[in-house]
């Protein structure tokens, strides 16, 4: 039999042709499987709930990238002295090194009146470049003449941001500088509230539970940004600016019908427990804020009971039992 390379290469062609058609048509069809199962993946993981759950970061201030109404955002406002340089560098030490969570953002400022001598001037500058962590509010130093309103209706102008429709925070909040606020439990307690017309603190007097009757007391109170806007703006606070600050910020909430929503945190803060007051009690882990801390004894007594330097971590460069 003669051998024809013509006939062998038209057996070759052939099946050639119909295996590629056979490819083209399998391609076909697993593309629109795979357009099928992304449009149904994309629906599914749409209708997936977000994880609430939180981790802890060591960091004063920490911001992830949820959106607005996940985000919690505080500013805490320290009202000290100038010449304080070492409560300041110590209250860093005790904020600088809290977990914040995931999501929310902490800032903690130390809030001042305008400087009046040379080393201030040097000194002060040094812990603004170093920190940027510092508040010099226009007015004469004081503390129960409009420092408080000063600090809160400076606020928006400090903190304005116009290409923004949402607050720079949520909440605001004045304390003294021998308070102990543990920052977490401060998150939690925030969490379920409102971010408006919130007025949120220690009842006064001691034994009420009531935070409609009276005010907060000056350890820590803080309201949401709205108020502080409306403080800037009102003219009831300039009528009455001297007198005990938590007392007279209550009477400006009281007059300007606002703070509708209050929130007592009552028994979580509360005095050092001694000496024993009606507005004391022992230390507990259900805690936001102890106040009172006037000497290191009982700084290191708070931070002992709950176990801040627990988390140290073991080094060759230092022995502590």
């Amino acid at each position: 039999m003669k051998y024809s390379p013509r006939s062998e290469g038209k057996k070759f062609i052939i099946p050639s042709f119909f295996f590629i058609i056979a490819l083209c048509v399998l391609a076909f069809i697993n593309e629109i499987r795979f357009d099928s199962l992304l449009s149904f993946g994309r629906c599914a993981l749409s209708n997936v709930p977000t994880n609430n759950g939180s981790s802890e970061t060591p960091l004063l201030s920490s911001s992830s990238s949820s959106s607005d109404d996940d985000e919690i955002r505080i500013l805490i406002g320290i009202l000290t002295l100038p010449d304080q340089y070492p409560r300041r560098h110590f209250l860093r030490m005790i904020y600088g090194t809290q977990a914040i969570p995931d999501g929310v953002k902490i800032d903690v400022k130390f809030v001042f009146c305008n400087l009046t001598k040379e080393d201030q001037k040097v000194l002060v500058a040094l812990e603004i470049m170093r920190y940027d962590d510092i508040i010099i509010l226009n007015c004469n130093e004081n503390m129960n003449k409009g420092k408080t309103y000063t600090y809160f209706s400076s606020l928006p102008d400090l903190f304005n941001e116009t290409d923004s429709q949402n607050p720079p925070y949520h909440y605001v909040m004045k304390a003294d500088d021998d308070t102990y606020i543990r920052l977490e439990s401060l998150v939690a307690s925030l969490r379920p509230l409102p971010r408006e017309d919130l007025y949120y603190g220690y009842v006064i007097p001691c034994p009420s539970m009531d935070p409609f009757v009276h005010y907060m007391s000056g350890m820590g109170y803080l309201v949401s940004w709205d108020i502080a806007v409306w403080l800037k703006d009102s003219e009831i606070p300039k009528k009455h600016l001297e007198g005990p600050e938590d007392k007279v910020f209550g009477d400006w909430i009281r007059e300007g019908r606002r703070g509708k929503n209050r929130f007592n945190a009552k028994w979580s803060m509360y005095n050092f427990p001694e000496p024993p007051t009606r507005c004391t009690h022992e230390l507990w882990p259900d805690t936001i804020a102890v106040h009172l801390l006037k000497n290191q004894e009982k700084w290191i007594r708070t931070l002992n009971y709950f176990n801040v330097t627990s988390n140290l971590k073991p080094s060759k460069l230092y022995h502590i039992p």
